[in-house]
């Protein structure tokens, strides 16, 4: 998980918690602040999820790019035989 995701959901959390408290005593100014931290820590949610997937897809690039490499190896391409010894490209 990446930190932006954890960092957003305190941020969030402590948003709302503080926009919470602010419509309890009617604090106009923690409700705002409230809600600009919570909005905060959604936007550094998201930020961390993009960069999960991110991360992710690249690993199962790699993954297949490895194991198509290790396939290549071990069976190489039956074109390539087909034409051996014939003068053929």
């Amino acid at each position: 998980m990446d930190k932006d995701r954890v960092k957003g959901a305190v941020n969030d959390a402590a948003g709302r918690a503080k926009r919470q408290v602010g419509e309890w005593t009617g604090d106009t100014n923690a409700q705002v602040e409230g809600s600009m931290q919570q909005a905060k820590g959604k936007v550094q949610k998201a930020v961390g999820t993009v960069k999960d997937a991110a991360r992710d897809a690249k690993s199962d690039f790699d993954r297949k790019r490895e194991h198509d490499r290790a396939n290549e190896q071990e069976h190489p391409k039956e074109h390539d035989h087909a034409h051996a010894g014939q003068g053929k490209p």
